[in-house]
């Protein structure tokens, strides 16, 4: 029996095959660029690779090709389910659910605060219901593993009335913060009681977690919150929104646009959000790439830092992500901002990205220990995909 995950984004569509009962992967890939002349398909598998040319693809022309590679390599061959990455399930979704009616229209429901998202993600699940009748869907929510927050956390300080808005914190990249605690607590047992993970790619969240539940995060109403991002600002002062759309000409919503878009690391530096263009823009001179790393850090490491606070202490950091999986010179600064926490790094194991160590990059001491934990959010999907459609034994 296997499992198809299918994770869309706004501009991409990620997929992957495992076995049902052990998690064994037997395909991964990746559509990317939708919509552009330069969309692309990649795929691996223990065979081989393979790319196809999608040339201005939309997410339902990239899944049927995705589909269609699949079938040609025999995977699509005894299905038990297929799993769907749904960003916003808003408060009312606190588990994972087979996908219904009723599912349907929560998801539609919170398309207003993930228009980026949501949308995408009901492409993915209508087009598997149209190519697999009668085959399980099951609806995975990002924003399910913080509903465990209590109200001092998802509470903004607003009035009341608003809650009939839908407006509190809802955190995302919940089903990454959920499999790297998983797997820190496999690692370090009672040891990872109390723990701050760090999702850091273009879009970046940490996340207090004890005793495998979420009590505090940074993403909030929208992945707008928090930290500082590839494009996005992450957290400012609302005014800000006002005092620019006056002085600028723009429209409340154009300015909120660029706090998404055109910010972040991208706004900073004025060269890229990719970390890495502005790192090597800063190790040749760029004063305002070295900037860009410098808040991207500082602002990190004040969040991880507050996180502590509700959970009384910390046990373990840990590093995860496009960023925090490979970004070395920024994990030694944030791990040199918290010092004070107890932290000190190993230069050697961060090199290596931990991998010397079980993942710690931290000196082997008493005391909170940092590790680099590579997430996996299409096996958390299909986890919680056989566990709702396999039969129970």
């Amino acid at each position: 029996m296997r499992i198809l995950v299918l994770n869309c984004g706004s501009s991409s569509a990620k997929f992957a095959v495992f076995e049902a009962t052990t998690g064994q992967e037997l395909a991964n890939g990746l559509a990317q660029r939708l919509g552009s002349p330069q969309a692309i398909l990649a795929w691996k598998h223990p065979g081989g690779v393979g790319e196809e040319p999608l040339p201005g693809a939309h997410h339902a022309a990239a899944l049927r090709a995705v589909v269609r590679v699949l079938t040609d390599l025999g995977l699509t061959e005894g299905l038990a389910g297929i799993g769907h990455r749904v960003v916003n399930g808003g408060a009312q979704m606190t588990t994972s659910a087979i996908v219904t009616r009723e599912i349907e229209q929560i998801i539609s429901d919170c398309v207003a605060i993930s228009p980026l998202h949501n949308p995408p993600n009901m492409v993915g699940i209508r087009l598997a219901q149209e190519l697999f009748p009668g085959l399980p869907q099951v609806a995975v929510f990002d924003t399910a593993f913080h509903q465990t927050m209590p109200e001092v956390a998802w509470r903004y300080p607003v009035p009341r009335e608003w809650d009939a808005y839908g407006v509190r914190r809802y955190g995302f990249h919940g089903t990454s913060h959920r499999f790297v605690s998983q797997e820190a607590h496999r690692r370090l047992g009672a040891e990872a009681r109390r723990l701050v993970t760090a999702h850091l790619g273009n879009g970046c969240s940490a996340c207090a977690i004890l005793e495998g539940r979420s009590l505090d995060t940074t993403m909030g109403l929208t992945p707008l919150e928090g930290l500082m991002m590839g494009t996005r600002s992450g957290s400012v002062d609302p005014a800000l929104v006002g005092f620019v759309a006056e002085r600028s000409g723009l429209t409340a919503a154009e300015v909120i646009d660029a706090l998404n878009k055109k910010s972040g690391l991208l706004g900073v530096s004025g060269i890229s959000n990719d970390l890495r263009t502005v790192m090597a823009a800063a190790s040749a001179g760029q004063g305002d790439a070295r900037i860009a790393i410098d808040l991207f850090t500082a602002i990190l490491a004040k969040a991880i830092a507050g996180l502590a606070v509700p959970l009384g202490g910390l046990d373990a950091l840990v590093f995860t992500g496009g960023i925090g999986e490979n970004a070395k010179p920024i994990r030694a600064a944030v791990i040199k901002h918290l010092g004070w926490m107890g932290l000190t790094l190993d230069a050697n194991l961060n090199d290596g990205h931990g991998k010397a160590a079980d993942g710690r990059i931290t000196t082997d001491v008493p005391g909170p220990r940092a590790l680099v934990i590579p997430t996996n959010e299409e096996l958390m999907i299909a986890r919680d995909t056989a566990a709702l459609v396999l039969p129970r034994r």
